[in-house]
């Protein structure tokens, strides 16, 4: 019988610098299940309202998904039990969430969470041996897998056990990225800033912009337009907004900022400090669609009763 093979793509890592990347690695890998047709489990430890967050932010709406059961949000008790459970039983429970999302008419199962609770097992952590078993679980089964060990949980010297151990690992080369601010780009002249703006990254966040404006300016890209996506931007500061309506302020005529996608609480600030006024500004409000995440969370409390 021949071997079957391993597909780096099915059972990946990622080490996020921050919560902001964190949040944006793992709603990527979960929202691409939901639309491949795939149950989806997160492993909540205390991280659940984090990547609800940035999938509202997304615009992926989970109600329906919830309800159906293709999406499940484990709870944070479960997930701390299992992690302490011996690992037979771990991989046991494993095996059953695959055979019953099959059962249930999916075309697979793709699952990721915060396991930084397993690092407190008695007797000691057992991380790098379940995730061996999870490689094979991978190679048999329809199963994807995003194991997560970020910086601010795992210690260094089990991320580069980790690191040896998965076929693939997600990178991503930010514009800017403080654990307070994440700043990536997401397309020719249009970024995305997640997170929060303040007097600690304002002049950071100002020199990113003026880097990708003289590119707009020098007909690199954009076509005299720059974009920037304020979905997942919970807050700025007042110097902060003004920093923004000044950079739009000082654009050459034939360029314009536009800022898409703003939280009204956002776009009431920068309205109050000028953006009416500033001629080569553009922004709009984002529609919510999706589910809040309390009111997530809640949802999926009730469909696990």
């Amino acid at each position: 019988m021949t071997a079957p093979v391993r597909d780096p793509h099915r059972h990946v890592l990622t080490v996020p610098v921050s919560d902001e990347q964190l949040a944006e690695d793992v709603a990527a890998f979960l929202a691409e299940g939901l639309t491949a047709g795939e149950r989806v489990a997160y492993f909540d430890d205390d991280t659940a309202g984090l990547v609800l967050s940035r999938l509202a932010d997304d615009g992926v709406d989970v109600t329906g998904p919830l309800r159906s059961g293709q999406f499940q949000l484990v709870p944070g008790d479960f997930t701390r039990a299992a992690l302490h459970a011996p690992l037979d039983e771990l991989t046991g429970v494993m095996e059953q969430n695959i055979t019953s999302a099959l059962d249930d008419g999916w075309a697979g199962l793709r699952f990721s969470g915060q396991m930084d609770h397993g690092l407190r097992r008695p007797g000691g952590q057992v991380l790098d041996e379940y995730d061996r078993r999870l490689d094979d679980a991978v190679r048999d089964h329809p199963l994807r897998a995003l194991c997560v060990y970020d910086h601010l949980r795992y210690p260094d010297e089990l991320i580069a056990t980790m690191r040896s151990l998965h076929p693939a690992e997600l990178t991503a080369a930010p514009l800017y990225d403080d654990s307070l601010l994440r700043v990536t780009e997401i397309g020719p002249a249009r970024v995305r800033l997640a997170g929060e703006v303040d007097h600690a990254n304002r002049p950071q966040v100002r020199r990113v912009l003026a880097r990708l404006i003289d590119r707009v300016v020098r007909g690199d890209v954009g076509e005299g337009t720059l974009t920037a996506d304020l979905s997942a931007l919970r807050f700025v500061d007042v110097a902060g907004a003004v920093s923004l309506v000044h950079a739009a302020d000082e654009l050459p005529v034939s360029v314009r900022l536009r800022l898409v996608n703003l939280r009204p609480g956002v776009a009431r600030l920068l309205e109050r400090c000028g953006a009416g006024f500033a001629s080569q500004l553009e922004m709009s409000i984002r529609e919510r669609h999706a589910l809040c995440p309390a009111d997530a969370l809640g949802l999926a409390a009730g469909a696990a009763e």
